[in-house]
């Protein structure tokens, strides 16, 4: 596959990647409602789309990358009805509301920097464009779309579906949805249960409002991206991810008041993250099996049996499509801390090799293979067994039963470091102390072996070497003196 293919959500099928304005590419990403510590759900889906960034700027795209912060207008439940959740928090707290907004800011911002995220290149919040919001309100009801009672505007779902289609990301159909509809405090109002708000009266205990033409509330939660990515994209961009669960209404909401606005869908290509589960059940804090990143690494978690390295999370995240569901337990985890460990090993014995005249491996072909894998819808769990492969022929080459040359060795290292650092954002350590104290621990084991060994004192040195195979450390000797490597 030469060129890059995606999954469309909007076509349900793989496309042919081609930028609206090559080398343009204008990506959005819905970001986090900062009311709580941003959950592990999360930190999938903004790993996932970090990968996309970077392989589309590996290929030579510039790319403009939004990712939002949702600061209001986000109700409990998603609902239309409840209470916003950041105000609920800081009710909770006696805290005044963008204190809420700040702290759990800081704190999204920070986990993404210990896995290693790329910022992105614009975070607006839906505070800072309340103006946007109800200028794009009034030009939907200048079109008849929509509708004003009692202070609150909703979008007609149904005199939109006269012309266009509500359902066309999520394959919802309206008469479907009618039936399935139930008449909910405070939706009264509505003139059908599948409109949805645009903008909420405040009640009087609201803290967060604001003054409109329609009196003081607040903006409908889906109408924050739709103003945000096409004022920082354009009316038409390539393309828009997010979270499975944010498919509907969110995003078919987003794409029903961009067409309202605009006349287009503005969206090219729609991407969507799948969810992670716990030993094959969703993850939620009602069943307890909720694990928030810092407990992860510190292993300060019931069901944990140790903490992890945030790029061994980052890893073993990779190791599966982002579309497909991801499992998480102590024992995948584990053996994704193996693999990481003998991936980055390779990577820094490949500094090292000796160099022949022939070599057995041809670099153009694992740069082939690496391509392919990415460029069929961002693959990166084939990338890696690809790599798992080049890592078996760089340790054969160490043990001297394969030879490379100069030339080869510098197109492995610009290859590896493309794609293990560059693209799948990996680097030896987040934690660093760790990895050093592990990292001196067995130069000071392995000195102490090498000296039984000139000692002919061969019981030490093998019980060493056991001692450490029992730990899946292997030890391995040769011509240079003893070299140890993760299992």
């Amino acid at each position: 596959m030469d060129a890059l293919h995606l999954y469309n959500t909007l076509s349900g099928k793989k496309e042919k990647f081609e930028a609206i304005k090559p080398p343009f590419v204008g990506l959005y990403v819905c970001g986090p409602t900062v009311y709580s510590n941003v959950h592990l759900g999360n930190c999938r889906t903004f790993i996932s789309f970090d990968l996309i960034n970077r392989y589309l700027r590996y290929l030579g795209y510039q790319v403009r990358y939004v990712r939002n912060i949702t600061d209001a207008g986000h109700l409990e439940n998603d609902a239309e009805v409840g209470e916003d959740k950041i105000s609920k928090k800081a009710r909770l707290e006696s805290l005044e509301p963008m204190q809420i907004v700040q702290t759990y800011s800081i704190d999204f911002r920070d986990k993404m920097e210990v896995f290693n995220t790329l910022p992105p290149d614009i975070e607006p919040t839906a505070t800072g464009h309340i103006v946007e919001q109800i200028d794009i309100i009034k030009d939907i009801m200048d079109k008849g779309l929509a509708y004003e009672i009692n202070g609150s505007v909703y979008f007609d779902v149904l005199k939109y579906s006269e012309t266009d289609n509500y359902g066309i990301l999520s394959g919802r159909k309206i008469d479907e949805l009618l039936s399935g509809s139930r008449a909910l405090d405070g939706q009264d109002e509505k003139k059908n249960a599948v409109d949805f708000a645009l903008w909420k009266k405040a009640s009087p205990s609201h803290i967060m409002r604001w003054n409109s033409p329609w009196g003081e509330g607040f903006p409908g939660w889906h109408l924050e991206c739709s103003v945000m990515s096409t004022k920082y994209l354009g009316e038409s961009f390539d393309i828009h991810g997010g979270g499975m669960d944010l498919k509907f209404p969110h995003h078919e909401c987003e794409i029903a008041q961009n067409k309202a606005a605009n006349g287009t869908h503005a969206v090219k290509y729609w991407l969507h993250g799948n969810m992670l589960t716990f030993e094959g059940t969703k993850m939620s804090k009602s069943l307890g099996n909720s694990i928030l990143p810092n407990e992860l690494f510190s292993g300060d978690h019931k069901l944990l049996n140790k903490g992890f390295d945030p790029m061994v999370v980052r890893f073993f995240m990779l190791q599966a499509h982002y579309r497909s569901t991801l499992d998480f337990s102590n024992e995948a985890l584990e053996a994704s801390e193996k693999g990481f460990q003998r991936l980055m090993a390779a990577f820094e014995t490949l500094h090292s090799l000796d160099v022949s005249d022939t070599s057995d491996i041809d670099s153009d072909s694992y740069k082939s293979l690496f391509e392919g894998a990415m460029n069929d819808d961002f693959n990166s769990p084939i990338l890696i067994s690809h790599m798992f492969d080049l890592v078996k022929a760089i340790n054969s080459v160490a043990d001297g039963r394969m030879t490379i040359n100069q030339a080869t060795k510098d197109g492995l290292t610009e290859l590896m470091q493309h794609f293990v650092v560059d693209i799948l954002g990996l680097t030896p350590s987040k934690q660093g102390d760790g990895a050093a104290l592990i990292d001196g621990l067995m130069d000071v084991i392995i000195d102490v072996r090498n000296r039984s060994r000139l000692n002919k004192d061969w019981a030490t040195s093998d019980a060493i070497r056991d001692q450490l195979k029992d730990l899946n450390i292997v030890v391995k000797d040769g011509k240079d003196g003893a070299k140890w490597e993760a299992q």
